[in-house]
């Protein structure tokens, strides 16, 4: 590949240009990534780090998971396409190599307890949001990462909250959702009656694309937390959106409806 057809990317690497992010926005990317990961220092477990939670930062499993999900989707189908993957690298972004650096920095960050800043994450989502699959790409991130913070709960309170009776599950689960919310989606979740808002100011998905697509982020997160906690499976209605002029961000839950 001509050295033209490349854009900058991270520690000397380079991203191709024929991926589907644009070139601004990868350049962005790289800008803004350069030596902003924030310290928690004692931060082993999410409760300690709600405290420090920021809307100029954002937790590094945001990035992360963006990035795992990108990968996800750009992995090769079959064995067939697994032999050209040489080739591939220079066509999906999920399968180069400073995609799969960048995931390791961020596992690392994730793994310190480190925050990273709210830029670097908006650059990466609109990278993401270039891309005609992106709504794919925000949904499974937004699976990972609540998968993720379902693990931060320590396993005998997931049990209890499973075995216990719904009457005293679901505040305990409630509790645990808006933690959870707070620290890794800079989000609050408030119960309405028999339904759940989350809201979140600012999103880091929010002008991602067009059509609010990257607000499938925040949707498939906390869909996927409820369905982790109280077998939930109830609708999310993305209810505000900050990029229609609306506000703070905001997703409604049916917390009723997530009552086994």
């Amino acid at each position: 590949m001509r050295g033209s057809d490349r854009v900058p990317g991270f520690r000397g690497e380079t991203i191709p240009s024929r991926s589907c992010a644009s070139r601004s926005d990868a350049c962005a990317w790289s800008r803004a990534s350069s030596g902003n990961a924030v310290g928690l220092p004692g931060a082993d477990n999410y409760l300690a780090a709600v405290s420090d939670a920021s809307p100029t930062t954002v937790d590094a499993l945001v990035p992360l998971a963006l990035l795992e999900a990108v990968r996800t989707v750009d992995a090769p189908d079959d064995d067939r396409d697994a032999e050209y993957v040489p080739e591939l690298r220079n066509k999906k972004l999920g399968l180069s190599d400073t995609v799969y650096a960048q995931v390791r920095r961020y596992a690392e960050s994730v793994r310190r307890g480190q925050r990273i800043s709210f830029d670097e994450a908006a650059a990466l989502a609109r990278l993401v949001g270039r891309r005609p699959d992106a709504e794919v790409v925000f949904r499974s991130a937004g699976r990972y990462l609540a998968g993720e913070a379902f693990l931060r709960i320590s396993a005998p309170t997931r049990t209890i909250i499973r075995v216990l009776p719904n009457v005293l599950a679901r505040p305990l689960a409630l509790r645990h959702i808006r933690r959870l919310s707070q620290r890794f989606l800079n989000g609050d979740v408030t119960r309405v009656g028999s339904s759940l808002l989350l809201s979140v100011d600012p999103s880091v998905t929010r002008d991602a694309s067009p059509r609010q697509t990257g607000c499938a982020f925040y949707e498939a997160s906390l869909r996927e937390l409820l369905r982790l906690l109280v077998d939930g499976a109830g609708a999310v209605e993305h209810v505000r959106c900050g990029s229609r002029g609306e506000g703070k961000c905001a997703w409604r839950a049916e917390w009723r409806a997530a009552a086994r």
